[in-house]
């Protein structure tokens, strides 16, 4: 059986992506919500912020460890799977991929230890920077991914000679035309990631009567912060979508599953994107609201795929879709921030269970928008890796076939589902433990491993377990 190494290349690849996307989104948005909550304990001394922050970075710490180990072996890939592109975008990308390492990895792995460790043993204010310091290395290590990648997305300030890519200008390349709106929209669903999740879990507490006081502030804190941001990222989503319609108009034509261009384009709510027949099926929408959402005019005018040739355009029904599921689980969560908002009056909040209910499900719901945005921003620009420069075929390695490649892939499938398991288990024993009142000790301990930041819940787990018994 034939094996086509560019497919599986790009499945392999997105699936390593996709697992591992999950959890840097999480963490942005979750080490700053940890330095705001070491930062009201150093101002207030109230022991609920104290609580909520010892417990929160032992979720931080899981979860940084999974995005580390899950992350790593992308970088391979590069050599691996697409040798002539890490080539031919070596003067670009080794560069970036360098600076992210001493400006970002540097920084969260010197602070990163005091974060985990240092709480009774460093100065409450050296605690704090070391907090503020992860959560900053957090926002700069997605500043130079994003850069890396928005360039493959609109490339600047770089020329193709003799297929290798040369720099022209620097500040053209990093600052391309995508970068501004991909890092805030990505910034967003990092804040809204963790808004939602640390909702859900507090929502869990509140329903099982657990640490009941510090948990309505943290539900507090997250609805006002959610009330703000989903409907600003509806608004940086829509001009992220008119730079997207300037700049790879195909990617939007896909996105809407549009075959023709043309004006007054209705807004297809289910359709069945037939690529061969260069048709829907089954088409039900909403009159000129394409036209309307993508160009702020009734009439303007919306491109069609049929504007290049079949062999350019994306996979249409999977643009399609995952672009929908995007938007509606963004609509979803603008709708619960504001239903909490009138669920604010008479202390209806924390009170009503069928909403306690649902923020636990909806701690699902960014993750799904996450991966829908990504799945549309990566599979959108097929067939190309570098837009209209260098096509996907073009990067692959050329002695790689697709037996290689399925092997590969389904040791990662394995490897990242024990991964995921793990991972799930020390996330659960954490959540079930909560949050635990007692001050830290003061014995010395030498140096341990990340995940062992959460080694004293279990230990404690263990503890009650036999004194109950």
């Amino acid at each position: 059986m034939e094996l086509d190494p560019v497919i599986l290349s790009r499945i392999q690849f997105g699936f390593v992506v996709s697992f591992h996307a999950i959890f840097p989104v999480f963490t942005i948005g979750l080490a700053s919500y940890v330095a705001l909550l070491h930062g009201l304990y150093y101002k207030t001394g109230n022991p609920a912020w104290e609580r909520l922050a010892g417990f929160w970075v032992k979720v931080f710490a899981v979860v940084f460890g999974m995005g580390v180990v899950s992350g790593i072996v992308m970088a391979f890939q590069f050599g691996t799977n697409w040798s002539n592109f890490s080539q031919a975008t070596s003067n670009f990308l080794g560069p970036m991929l360098s600076y992210e390492v001493i400006t970002a990895f540097f920084l969260e792995a010197g602070f990163l230890g005091v974060l985990l460790f240092g709480r009774g043993k460093v100065p409450e204010g050296v605690h704090l920077f070391a907090a503020i310091m992860v959560a900053l290395g957090t926002f700069i290590s997605a500043f130079w991914i994003l850069s890396t990648n928005s360039w493959m997305q609109t490339p600047a300030g770089a020329e193709l000679i003799d297929g290798r890519f040369h720099v022209t200008s620097w500040g053209e390349a990093i600052f391309n035309a995508s970068f501004p709106y991909r890092f805030t929209h990505m910034a967003l669903a990092s804040f809204l990631t963790g808004g939602f999740v640390v909702a859900g879990v507090s929502a869990w507490y509140l329903l099982i009567g657990r640490d009941v006081e510090a948990n309505r502030k943290a539900l507090s804190m997250c609805m006002w912060l959610l009330l703000v941001l989903t409907p600003v990222q509806a608004v940086v989503g829509d001009a992220h979508g008119l730079n997207t319609l300037e700049h790879q108009p195909t990617k939007v034509a896909a996105m809407e599953a549009n075959w023709e261009t043309g004006t007054g384009v209705p807004l297809l709510l289910f359709a069945w994107p037939d690529k061969e027949a260069q048709e829907n099926h089954f088409e039900i929408g909403i009159p000129r609201l394409a036209s309307l959402i993508l160009t702020h005019d009734i009439n303007g005018e919306v491109p069609g795929l049929k504007e290049v040739a079949p062999e350019e355009q994306p996979p249409v029904w999977f643009v399609f879709w995952s672009f929908r599921a995007m938007v509606a689980m963004g609509m979803l969560m603008i709708l619960v921030s504001f239903i909490a908002l009138w669920l604010r009056r008479g202390d209806r909040l924390y009170r009503s269970r069928p909403f306690l209910q649902t923020l636990r499900l909806m701690t699902i719901a960014p993750f799904i928008a996450v991966l829908g945005g990504w799945f549309v921003t990566e599979s959108g620009r097929s067939p190309w890796l570098v837009y209209g420069m260098m096509t996907q075929a073009e990067g692959v390695t050329p002695s790689l076939t697709g037996w290689m490649v399925l092997v590969t892939l389904i040791g990662y499938v394995a490897v990242y589902a024990v991964v995921f398991l793990c991972g799930g288990y020390y996330l659960t024993r954490v959540v079930r433990q909560g949050m635990l009142s007692e001050p830290p000790s003061d014995e010395v301990q030498t140096a341990k491993r990340p995940l062992s930041a959460a080694d004293a819940t279990f230990e404690a787990d263990a503890g009650r377990t036999l004194g109950s018994q």
